[in-house]
């Protein structure tokens, strides 16, 4: 399978998630709305996967309800708030940063007539807290702050915001922390995580709304997960998500030791073996992710390059890589268009190790090297 670095793309799902999950559509495959014992079974493995990820998150003043990812999540809390606030008022601010569910949300809502502020960051990629101090005001109705950022592994300081939101209701992505990190229950609102960020399967994810929190919902229709979003459950993908929540959160601790160790190590050889390298990611970050820029390469030449090693890392967010333009998350960070262009991120996980960065380390250096002969480095 080669070195896969990409995890923050999406991850490898764990062997007993895909044992359970094929059990599910062989045996338990019955409509968890179904009256007879089939559907009642089914219900019964929802109920287990829902309790699993109230757990994983320790989010026992939410509700939690099963989306189809991150990106419905992000649109479920967005115009959710949105729809139910509008008459309270109609400002809502979120960061330069946030991932593109949230980012098009947003736009979407200012075409609808709502007024939206643009937080920026500092060079580390951390919001400007004084600037949505300035920016929160008695009619603003959302924060959407994300908990780590997807590219550069910035930690956001969430229980700042948290404390400046007034009547807002405050909504953080999680996407990328949930399973790395304890998530924010206490501070945020609404939570919204994914189940392939954590070794889970594809297409299902989670919102979790505190408690007497009403908003409106964003699929209607036969009224399940108790009339807020309607349709059949995925249910093979829901009892998956449950199990990997379960697995990626237990000593949740020692195993982001583990991640940060193998991280570290990579950093420090790329900068050991290579000249004229920059490192996105701030010191204090999501044990995760590193994102670095090789000057006077190009990111996705490097990336192609180490794939024909059987490396696979990424040149930002894979959600929108095929767009163009350079990452946005960079751009607000400050970065020039020179280390914009070289940049690579490499995501790790628990399945990546030590050895496995001698190898990454040795085949950069010589992919950079490359390049940097070929090119017109300056």
């Amino acid at each position: 399978m080669g070195i896969y670095l990409d995890n923050s793309a999406t991850t490898r799902q764990y062997d007993q998630v895909t044992e359970k999950m094929m059990e599910m559509m062989r045996e338990d495959f019955g409509n968890p709305s179904s009256l007879h014992q089939m559907g009642l079974n089914a219900e019964k493995a929802l109920k287990k996967a829902r309790k699993q990820l109230e757990d994983a998150m320790s989010v026992y003043n939410h509700d939690i309800y099963f989306t189809s990812g991150g990106t419905e999540g992000d649109n479920t809390a967005i115009f959710g708030v949105c729809n139910s606030k509008k008459r309270l008022g109609k400002k809502i601010i979120t960061s330069k940063v946030e991932h593109p569910a949230v980012l098009e949300a947003f736009k979407k809502m200012e075409k609808q007539g709502f007024e939206a502020t643009y937080i920026d960051v500092d060079s580390g990629g951390f919001v400007d807290v004084e600037q949505i101090r300035e920016a929160v005001c008695d009619d603003t109705i959302l924060i959407s702050i994300m908990h780590v950022n997807n590219e550069s592994g910035t930690i956001q300081p969430i229980d700042k915001i948290a404390t400046l939101k007034k009547n807002a209701t405050f909504h953080t992505d999680a996407v990328q922390s949930f399973g790395k990190l304890p998530v924010p229950k206490d501070e945020a609102d609404i939570i919204t995580v994914s189940g392939h960020k954590i070794h889970g399967p594809k297409g299902i994810g989670a919102i979790a709304i505190k408690k007497n929190l009403n908003i409106s919902p964003f699929i209607v229709g036969g009224g399940q997960e108790k009339h807020f979003r309607s349709g059949t459950e995925n249910m093979p993908a829901c009892v998956g998500f449950g199990l990997a929540a379960e697995m990626s959160c237990k000593n949740l601790d020692s195993r982001m030791t583990e991640v940060k160790k193998v991280r570290d190590y990579l950093q420090a050889g790329l900068k050991r073996e290579i000249k004229d390298v920059k490192i996105n990611t701030p010191e204090e970050s999501c044990p995760s992710i590193l994102n670095v820029s090789f000057l006077g390469t190009r990111g996705e030449v490097i990336l192609h390059t180490l794939e024909q090693s059987d490396i696979f890392v990424s040149t930002g967010s894979a959600c929108s890589s095929n767009k163009g333009g350079g990452s946005h998350v960079l751009k607000a960070m400050g970065l020039s268009q020179r280390e914009i262009d070289g940049a690579i991120r490499f995501s790790f996980s628990e399945f990546n190790t030590i050895d496995e960065m001698d190898y990454v380390i040795e085949k950069t250096k010589k992919a950079v090297g490359r390049f940097r002969k070929m090119g017109s480095f300056r």
